[in-house]
Formats: C-alpha cells, structure tokens, sequence
C-alpha cells in the first residue's frame, strides 16, 4: 500500500512539473508573436512575469516532492517517537501543528522570493519586510489557533466512534462554512483596514444594483490593500447576515464608476446563481471522498511506516495527501467555475454595460500583467477562469490571437 501511495504521489508531481514546463515553453512561443490585448511592451512584461512564477512553482514541486518523500521516508516515525508524551491530545496537537509548522517553514522562502523578488520586480510589491514579517507572524499564530482546535476536535472525535471519519467530516465541513462567514471580518480585523465607502454617489448606485440581485450586505467598504500590493481586486465575502461587500483601493483608482459597477455586476452574477454555495458543496464533496478514504485505509499501511493507526498520524497522512487530491479535483472543478465565470459575465454586462465590462477587464489585464495566453493543458489543471480572450469574444468584443484554435477555450455548456 506504501509503494501505490508513494506511486501516485510521484506521479501527481510529475504531472505538476510537465504541466509547468508546457506552460513556460507555450508562454516562451508566443510572447514573441503579436500581442494580444496589451502593448507590445506590456505583454512581453507579463509574458515574463507569468514565466518567472511558472519557474519558482517548478523548484516549489520539487521541494514538496522531498518533503513528501521525507516524511513517508521514516521521519513520521521518528516524530512520533520524538514527541512522545503522556497526554495522548497534546501528543497529537503537537505531532500535527508540528508537521504544518515544518513543512510551512520550509516553503517560506519561496512565498518571500514570489514577493520580494518577483513581484517587486514588475512592481506589484508595495509591502515592507516590517509588515511582511508582522503578517507572517499572525498568519502563523492563527493557524495555531484555529487549527489546534480543529485538531482537538478530530482527535476527540476519532477517540469516541468508529465511524469517526463521517462525524469528521461533517465537523470540518462545518469549519469550512464558518471560515467563509468570517472570512471578511477576520481579514479587515487582523489585515487589511476596512473603511465604509465615502462616495455617496457611487454608493447609492451599488445599493441599487445590490437591490436589484436580492443581494443584502451589512454594507460597502474599501480596503488599503495598496499598502501591500498594487493589484486590483474586489470581493463579496461572507454568508448570511456577515455578507459585505470590499473593494481594494487599487480598484477604485483605475476604474471609472461605469467599469466598476459592471465588475461588481459580475460578482453579484456569482451570488445570484448560488455560485458560493456551490463551490462549498463541491469542497464538500472533496472532503467526503478523501474521509471516507482515510477511514478505511488497510492496518498494512501503519504498518509499513512504523507507526500505529493513532489520530494523530491519520491526520497528518490527510495534510500530506491533500494537494495530490486537489490537483486530481482541479479539473473538475475548474471546468464548473469556467461555466460559472461566463454566467456571471452575462449578468455583469446586462447589470452595468458590456461595454463598460469588457474595458474593465481589459484594465484588470493591463493592471495585474495578467498574461492572457495559456497552454490547454494549464488551463485544464489550473485555471478556474476563462481566458480573458473568450470572456471578451463572449461579450461581443473581436479580439484576433495569434494562435490556433487548440489554445481557444469557449464556453462549455453544461
């Protein structure tokens, strides 16, 4: 049973690396081809820019890759014998939060490099090492938080019925719900400063187009996310009575109110077609799936590592496995999000233009060096949006890519 884990582990990432090094030579191809949507300059910056990151994920593969091979290697044994204690809950407290601590510690300075190096390079960084630093830190002190009590939670219920991996699930499901209700809250608490909107003009008109989509929010706010990053973006967050909307900052300079109104159009496209609800029930369905696995792995398997079937290492073979089952889910849930982002770009063109949507999304392009080409096969993996071309073409506009019909992505229609 190791041997097949260790198999389809291997596999997971030579497929990300292939993945990765088609990209990086399609990309490579065709920045040196007219350019599509951008200057000629400006798509040869986010030809490299997409390249650069394409590159850094390539060295992040292979290092995850070691991780995997290390701890499957001997060193969960070598942990648990290490850790060993009395009280059985702070043994596994410790055993797991140790494993997120380590491998994050691990992957930390690629998250700096991405930032430091890369992203300030094409000019997108705007955070200090000072708040880099402070970030980091509650980051990691929340995790400890949140995750001990999830790791309390499991542990409790894996100790008290054998059908531990069902009542599992429906605990971390219920987490995940909540994450999403105050998601907003904790973000504008711990992270970015949340002001409500100071326009009343352009105030009243999101009220209006929030009325006209049932959609009721505990208001409008803008969030100083410049301090940190020069991207634009803007987000409905929460569930029930914690919905609101937030706008970064950055958004609010680049685009006119018309192009605003018809991107937030777009993201009420998403709340009127459930879209949040259902990406939460196919997270669901992830997490059912791999409970469901975990709760019948075969004894052989404990065996082989040198361990004993405990909470604790049951959990950290879920954490260790997870991306490979992510990947395998992406395309699946990719193809419904690509369906999900055109149903949303009709709603946001009827709500505020489709002229005014697609010189939005020609900006956030431009703005964020969003290079707008991408290998099939990427897309296939990666990609929970259409390419911008087609969402444009979709919206009436006639952008010509140089570049077969293979690289097209029309709607599917499910």
């Amino acid at each position: 049973m190791l041997m097949t884990i260790v198999g389809l582990y291997t596999f997971y990432i030579l497929m990300r690396l292939y993945v990765s090094v088609m990209q990086i030579g399609f990309i490579n191809q065709v920045k040196r081809k007219k350019a599509v949507l951008l200057g000629e300059s400006e798509y040869l910056d986010a030809a490299n820019y997409a390249v650069a990151k394409e590159k850094l994920s390539l060295l992040e593969s292979m290092v995850e890759y070691a991780l995997f091979f290390i701890w499957m290697g001997g060193m969960l044994a070598w942990f648990d014998e290490v850790l060993m204690m009395q009280s059985p809950i702070l043994h596994t407290l410790y055993a797991v939060l140790g494993l997120i601590l380590i491998n994050s510690a691990v992957m930390l300075p690629f998250g700096w490099y991405a930032k430091f190096k890369i992203d300030a390079q094409y000019g997108f960084n705007r955070s200090s090492m000072g708040q880099y630093i402070k970030d980091t830190l509650i980051s990691t002190v929340l995790t400890l938080l949140i995750g001990g009590l999830i790791v309390w939670g499991i542990a409790s219920i894996i100790n008290a019925s054998e059908l531990w991996w069902l009542w599992s699930f429906c605990f971390i499901f219920g987490v995940v719900i909540l994450i999403n209700m105050f998601f907003p809250t904790i973000r504008a608490l711990f992270f970015d400063k949340v002001t409500p909107l100071e326009n009343p003009e352009l105030q009243e008109q999101i009220a209006a187009l929030m009325e006209k989509t049932g959609f009721v929010s505990s208001g409008v706010f803008v969030s100083d996310a410049s301090k940190r990053d020069a991207r634009l973006n803007a987000y409905f967050g929460g569930l029930g009575k914690t919905k609101r909307v937030v706008l970064f900052d950055t958004l609010l300079q680049k685009l006119t109110p018309q192009e605003l109104i018809a991107v937030l159009g777009h993201e009420l496209g998403h709340f009127a077609h459930g879209d949040l609800y259902k990406n939460i029930a196919m997270v669901g369905v992830m997490l059912f799936g791999m409970f469901a696995a975990f709760g019948n792995l075969p004894e052989s398997l404990y065996f082989q590592l040198g361990v004993n079937p405990s909470p604790h290492i049951m959990m950290m073979l879920f954490i260790l496995l997870l991306p490979m089952v992510s990947f395998v889910m992406m395309p699946l849930m990719g193809l419904i999000s690509r369906h999900n982002e055109y149903e949303a770009d009709r709603m946001g063109s009827e709500l505020g233009g489709a002229e005014h949507l697609i010189s939005a999304l020609t900006k956030l392009v431009s703005e964020n060096k969003s290079f707008p080409l991408s290998h099939p096969i990427y897309r296939f993996f990666h990609t929970t949006h259409p390419p911008v071309i087609e969402r444009l073409r979709a919206l009436g506009s006639n952008i010509v890519a140089d570049v077969t019909e293979d690289f097209t992505d029309p709607c599917p229609e499910l």
